[in-house]
């Protein structure tokens, strides 16, 4: 069956809208079921703290549905929006942006589940100190969200930049490519990002008194497991803005998608594997505060060796970007 170009381009709007959605859907979900199963442990050891542990439960799983809310705004941009461009190369364009925004909420939706949870039992714990345990996580959570905002933002670019000139061959492959790079790595640094804020919560739930060096390893930690999210989004914009002259060849269209591949998916591990390390050094800030200090260097030592597979997998991106 022909279809012409315009068909092709209502038809990956299509898939993309799916895709994001469908796949924006299962971080979010997944946050807030644990977010509500540690609300139920913490009630069952205070029952007469239940309004408060609704509420932190509630606010909580707000956050964690966000993600989930700019997959839906995407996926109904995609639906309802006519976007610029008439030629096959907005069909990828469009099909990648769908795909970034549905990989890229799912870290986010699962890690801003962990400080919520963690809050929500910590008020059980403490009840007298149920406001920090709230800012805590409200900051834990925000920072948790930053990939599936690096997300947004690169699908938004893909629907509604322009191709004008731009050749299909290869950069139909860019375009994709483009979306996988910052969706898969925001899968890493999401998670990693809400595992160092569920720990921040759970430390100051045993010693409030140390709210301040507990934060600020906290968010010396999730600023880290950011790290891998920043590449995949660097990685994107090159990809997105380089312009490679037209061929029929196969190659280059291979090695643009191949680049997409390996930041995307070489950003999850060290995205996660940061988090682990930054959720160890603020637990134990939280029960010996004297040696903050050597915690955090070696929490920071240690993340820079999980970082170096995220480098390895940009260096062979870029190579393949611009010497293959």
């Amino acid at each position: 069956m022909d279809m012409d170009t315009a068909t092709i381009i209502r038809l990956a709007s299509y898939v993309g809208a799916g895709s994001c959605i469908g796949l924006g859907a299962i971080g979010a979900a997944l946050g807030e079921g644990f977010t509500a199963g540690l609300a139920n442990e913490g009630l069952s050891y205070r029952p007469n703290k239940s309004g408060d542990i609704l509420k932190n439960m509630l606010v909580g799983q707000a956050i964690a549905e966000s993600a989930a809310i700019f997959a839906l705004v995407i996926a109904i941009l995609l639906l309802f929006t006519t976007a610029a461009g008439d030629n096959l190369l907005r069909a990828a364009a469009l099909l990648g942006a769908g795909i970034c925004m549905g990989f890229g909420a799912i870290g986010s939706g699962i890690g801003a589940g962990f400080p919520a949870g963690e809050a929500c039992k910590g008020i059980a714990r403490q009840p007298a100190f149920t406001g920090r345990l709230t800012t805590n996580m409200l900051i834990g959570s925000a920072v948790s969200q930053t990939p599936a905002i690096f997300a947004m933002v690169v699908s938004l670019m893909l629907m509604f930049m322009n191709p004008g000139t731009i050749p299909v061959m290869p950069m139909w492959a860019a375009y994709i490519g483009a979306g996988l790079s910052t969706g898969l790595a925001a899968i890493g640094s999401g998670i990693g990002g809400g595992m160092a804020a569920g720990a921040s919560c759970q430390g100051i739930a045993r010693n409030p008194d140390t709210l301040g060096q507990v934060t600020t390893t906290m968010l010396v930690g999730q600023a880290v497991s950011q790290t891998p999210a920043i590449f995949g989004l660097l990685i994107s914009f090159v990809l997105m803005f380089r312009v490679l002259p037209e061929t029929t060849a196969l190659a280059p269209a291979m090695a643009l998608l191949g680049a997409g591949i390996s930041m995307g998916f070489g950003g999850i591990g060290p995205g996660i594997g940061n988090g682990m390390t930054a959720e160890g050094a603020v637990a134990w800030v939280a029960r010996n505060i004297e040696s903050a200090g050597d915690l955090t260097r070696t929490m920071l030592v240690g993340q820079a060796v999980a970082q170096s597979t995220a480098i390895y997998a940009m260096v062979v991106s870029l190579v393949l970007i611009f010497v293959v």
